[in-house]
């Protein structure tokens, strides 16, 4: 939910796949609960569990004691910096200090279920996957991981299964015909999931 008036259409995809989806923008330790109840099988968690740049563990704390690691998604959405990627908040506008590596992975797997890291620098483009990003997820994150970002064809889908050692999955975009996109048709994506 990345802007107004989206609440009511979450709310319907909700009633009408419950238990299926996952729903994200605007999560806090006071509505989470509220949205696991309309339907979400996992909420997703960015901004609310930082402030002023760092990863605020109380709130963290607090979210986990509401409703429990098994149905929390934390979304380390990051960008490259000094050759090092770190978390951004706020529409991925704001730089944090929390880097993306075993530990700090490791770490945040004890209060979480899974990992969603969107490659901001790469998002939307079309361009192809952070193959960097992709193969760092692949050798530390201990949970399910969800990369996300550049993707244009089914090659990418390959190398994210080859890179990511078949452990992180990968969500299309811009680039799928169902979305718009030329670049990768469902059916193919269904296809070659189903061959796994």
């Amino acid at each position: 939910m990345l802007g107004p008036g989206n609440e009511a259409a979450a709310r319907s995809a909700l009633g009408a796949y419950p238990g299926g989806l996952h729903v994200g923008g605007g999560i806090t330790a006071g509505n989470a609960r509220e949205w696991l109840d309309a339907g979400a099988s996992h909420v997703i968690v960015t901004s609310w569990v930082f402030r002023e740049g760092h990863m605020d563990e109380a709130r963290l704390a607090e979210l986990v004691k509401t409703i429990g690691k098994n149905r929390l998604v934390l979304d380390l959405s990051c960008r490259k910096r000094d050759d090092n990627y770190f978390v951004v908040t706020d529409r991925w506008q704001k730089f944090t200090d929390l880097s993306i590596r075993e530990e700090t992975l490791k770490k945040l797997a004890a209060s979480c279920a899974e990992f969603l890291v969107h490659a901001v620098d790469v998002e939307g483009l079309c361009r192809g996957v952070d193959k960097d990003l992709v193969s760092i997820l692949g050798k530390s994150a201990p949970i399910p991981t969800t990369y996300a970002g550049g993707a244009s064809s089914l090659a990418d889908l390959e190398e994210v299964t080859r890179l990511g050692q078949g452990r992180i999955d990968l969500t299309i975009g811009s680039a799928l015909d169902i979305f718009g996109g030329s670049g990768v048709r469902y059916e193919d994506v269904v296809a070659f999931n189903r061959r796994l």
